[in-house]
């Protein structure tokens, strides 16, 4: 079966699949575009999408598939600057759990981050079951104990969780995330990133806020068997990133600053 599909009758061979093309297997011939090597398509879409004539289909990311774009940008500069400002991450949370369709919807949008040569290869886990998040903030809690000489917050966290009752570690969050990998794909943890930057600044536009869960990924990372068997976490796979998600129990009121821009330029002019 042919990969790419063309319609002669729409094709201008204006030769944009060749320029567009990641892994440069689109060729322009006298009678259209040819694949040089189709088994090195990574499946991107991006020769459907940029057609400016809907001639071009590929069986890996098919035109039917493809939603149409109005407009792009899809939203101004100054929208985008001021929205992405905003962002803060939460770690007070309401007793309120997500329900559902919002956290699919929320991970819906994760799988849209770029990734390394379009491979994805993320999962996910939604843990908004309290007992298991308690027992999870537990085991993380032990592993510190374990292990208190590795970072300087742990003794923090260990006596304000076993005096005062403050979980440090979830934060009372009532819903936890987290990104799995299978162990030999090499870009996990990258992809896994970029999943959740995006899943981070969707979740505002839904009334959500979140946080990573760093403490959680230090000892997610250390392989503790009694956290990976509590999450059921296949032995082919690993943990690469963890975020904590819930409505807000505070709104913030202003944009806080940063360090100064450092940059350095290199330039001729």
């Amino acid at each position: 079966m042919e990969l790419i599909h063309v319609d002669s009758k729409k094709c201008t061979k204006c030769g944009i699949w060749v320029n567009i093309c990641p892994p440069r297997i689109i060729q322009m011939k006298e009678n259209g575009p040819v694949l040089s090597n189709p088994t090195s398509c990574i499946a991107c879409g991006h020769c459907v999408a940029i057609c400016p004539n809907t001639a071009m289909d590929n069986n890996k990311t098919p035109l039917s598939d493809q939603l149409p774009l109005e407009n792009s940008p899809v939203i101004d500069s100054n929208s985008a600057y001021q929205f992405i400002r905003s962002r803060r991450s939460i770690r007070c949370y309401k007793n309120q759990k997500i329900p559902r369709d919002l956290q699919l919807k929320l991970l819906d949008i994760a799988r849209f981050a770029p990734t390394a040569s379009n491979k994805q290869g993320i999962s996910y886990i939604i843990i908004d079951d309290a007992e298991i998040l308690q027992k999870t903030t537990q085991i993380v809690i032990e592993w510190m104990e374990e292990n208190q000489s590795h970072w300087w917050s742990f003794p923090i966290h260990i006596r304000a969780y076993k005096e005062l009752g403050i979980d440090g570690i979830m934060h009372s969050a009532p819903t936890l995330i987290v990104a799995t990998a299978p162990k030999d794909f090499k870009n996990g943890r990258e992809n896994t990133i970029l999943s959740i930057s995006y899943l981070e600044l969707f979740a505002s536009t839904l009334g959500l806020g979140s946080a990573w869960a760093g403490l959680f990924e230090m000892c997610a990372f250390s392989n503790y068997p009694p956290l990976l068997d509590l999450l059921k976490i296949p032995e082919h796979k690993s943990i690469t990133g963890a975020v904590m998600v819930g409505y807000p129990k505070y709104s913030f009121k202003r944009l806080v600053d940063r360090n100064p821009l450092n940059v350095t330029i290199l330039s001729s002019n």
